[in-house]
């Protein structure tokens, strides 16, 4: 066999592994780094942020550059640096994804968590709000979207998308600590007045 074709299959069984593990756990409303106050209560403890695969993340980008159009190589690619909590790396890449592909919420939002992180809130805003356009119940960008307001200093704004998230979304248990934080947002708006 040659070179080339194992480490396209390598590269191949490990994207295909990824993505059934994220597919498995798609139902998860992610959580950008300096946003743990705002997030929903965790299922349990949360593991350490690993680190990228040195390895694979450079067999992924040899793909990618081989296949100039293959969306969902750059989006692997961005989701292992957001993990690993790369952001300017995974921006990168969910931006060539979107490009090939503008129609991906999924990326959008993502695209948007990491523009919070690393500090863009007002850019991760419209992201979410072009996401919100296009699919005005989409719970992570919902969610994301008050952490964007809330890291630009409007914090009713942000309780108003939480409301509209938690009126979207009733009975979500990963959304109930919710509830407290707009009280507590709310509380802080009242006492400065």
């Amino acid at each position: 066999m040659r070179r080339d074709t194992l480490v396209f299959t390598a590269a191949g069984v490990l994207f295909g592994l990824v993505v059934g593990y994220m597919a498995a756990s798609w139902d998860v409303v992610p959580r950008p780094a300096g946003a743990a106050a705002a997030a929903p209560a965790p299922r349990g403890a949360a593991p350490a942020k690993p680190a990228a695969n040195p390895d694979e993340v450079k067999a992924l980008e040899s793909l990618a550059a081989r296949q100039p159009g293959d969306v969902a190589v750059r989006v692997e690619l961005g989701n292992l640096h957001m993990d690993a909590e790369r952001w300017d790396e995974a921006i990168r890449w969910y931006r060539e994804a979107l490009a090939l592909d503008p129609n991906r919420p999924d990326v959008a939002t993502d695209l948007g968590a990491c523009l919070v992180s690393a500090g863009s809130p007002a850019e991760a805003l419209a992201e979410f709000e072009k996401v919100l356009r296009a699919v005005p119940d989409y719970k992570n960008a919902l969610y994301n979207k008050g952490i964007a307001l809330q890291q630009l200093g409007r914090g009713a704004e942000a309780a108003a998308a939480w409301e509209e998230l938690l009126k979207r979304h009733p009975g979500d248990p990963q959304l109930s600590p919710l509830r407290a934080r707009i009280e507590q947002i709310r509380a802080t708006a009242a006492g400065g007045k």
